[in-house]
């Protein structure tokens, strides 16, 4: 959870680039006997000898580690990898995306606090918002996530957390970081973003002004689709509150978990690069495309947030979604058609994976509150994998022609 003491080294990888950064970054102290990779540590508890020192390290006077629910050399490392890619002060880990966003939200919230977010967040989040954070008497208030003044007017009512997604899951909306993150601050809120679509590639979040920083790695921190995970890093007072709820609550990331999610940010950079070139250039190509009602990128100079995304984002990432003309039956026709596209309730693999909201992002939540987030139902979230983008555009095309008839 801590940063490590500084090396000749570990200054060195803190002053290199971000695509260095992802293949060294946290990874010095752990590794073990001349190895090149972080070991696997499967141990549940971890021995001392003595007990002064023994005590030291369980009360934070030492670095080390006593029981695997708190901390483990291979999570630990993941972590760090995350906190230097984010610029953070400390970093904590969780069993998956929504552990990190609902851990975080229960630590800073309390009964009678208020917490201001949009409507169109992804599916399990809204649904903490309108359904958990209730019963402990909490306020929720989601604004419409393209109207700045009435999400700033909310925020002016006060709040304790101002939480933001960005850009968000499955409408591809950008938000003002750092317009509402001074306004949060402004009436003392702690203000989060969910990082997870940009990525620490496209978007530092910490630097335009949030406090937390939040991702589910499962997605395209790990890119493979074979862990799951969660991570928040930010103001180490912050983490240090969230990383007791989470080791008394339980929602430890796995050993393997976090050597997988490790092995896979070390392409991170390289994907990233691919997936921003191709999902722009099909985005492209859908914007033309007679069967497609509208496409949702906001690397598109037709998107409504683009000049916000241009000025807070260095590339626009691998989503996009796009709404057909016929609606879900549309839908339902094109995507058994596609062959180089996992139909899968899952995004920011290294293939190319899509689904409609209402099996993918939005599966908990009912037709009627999908529409009242905005979310129609012929709408298909395409997560670009790094397949060859003109394969994909053929493979887009034969799938269309079914319905063009």
């Amino acid at each position: 959870m801590k940063a490590q003491a500084k090396t000749p080294k570990s200054v060195a990888i803190a002053e290199a680039s971000i695509a260095t950064q992802t293949l060294w970054a946290g990874e010095e102290e752990s590794l073990l006997m001349g190895a090149t990779q972080v070991p696997i540590v499967y141990s549940a508890a971890y021995g001392y000898p003595d007990v002064d020192e023994w005590l030291d390290v369980a009360l934070g006077r030492k670095p080390g580690h006593i029981y695997s629910r708190n901390t483990n050399p291979t999570v630990h490392a993941f972590e760090e990898k995350v906190r230097i890619l984010e610029g953070a002060e400390a970093a904590t880990s969780f069993s998956t995306g929504m552990a990190a966003i609902s851990n975080t939200l229960f630590t800073l919230l309390a009964p009678g606090e208020r917490v201001v977010s949009v409507k169109d967040t992804y599916g399990g989040t809204n649904k903490i918002f309108t359904e958990f954070l209730p019963r402990v008497n909490v306020e929720a208030t989601l604004c419409d996530t393209s109207d700045h003044a009435q999400i700033e007017a909310a925020i002016a009512q006060g709040c304790r957390v101002l939480y933001l997604e960005t850009p968000t899951n499955p409408t591809l909306k950008v938000i003002d970081i750092a317009r509402l993150a001074a306004a949060g601050h402004r009436v003392g809120a702690i203000v989060v973003a969910d990082n997870t679509f940009a990525t620490p590639i496209n978007q530092n979040p910490l630097a335009l002004g949030v406090d937390l920083v939040l991702h589910s790695a499962t997605k395209f921190l790990g890119g493979h689709a074979d862990a799951l995970g969660g991570v928040i890093c930010g103001n180490s007072e912050l983490i240090e509150k969230i990383y007791h709820y989470r080791e008394i609550t339980g929602a430890t990331l796995d050993p393997m978990a976090a050597y997988l999610l490790l092995r896979g940010m070390k392409t991170l950079y390289l994907r990233i690069r691919q997936q921003n070139e191709s999902a722009l250039k099909i985005a492209r190509w859908l914007e033309e495309h007679s069967a497609v009602a509208g496409v949702n990128y906001p690397g598109l100079e037709s998107h409504v947030h683009h000049d916000v995304a241009k000025r807070q984002m260095k590339g626009f990432g691998g989503v996009l979604s796009f709404m057909l003309h016929g609606g879900f039956e549309s839908v339902k026709q094109v995507l058994p058609r596609l062959r180089f596209a996992h139909r899968a309730a899952n995004l920011g693999a290294v293939e190319t994976v899509a689904g409609p909201p209402a099996t993918t992002s939005h599966v908990e939540c009912t037709a009627a509150e999908r529409e009242a987030m905005g979310i129609p139902e012929g709408l298909i979230r395409y997560s670009v994998g790094i397949e060859d983008p003109d394969d994909l555009i053929a493979d887009l095309t034969q799938a269309f022609e079914g319905i063009q008839r």
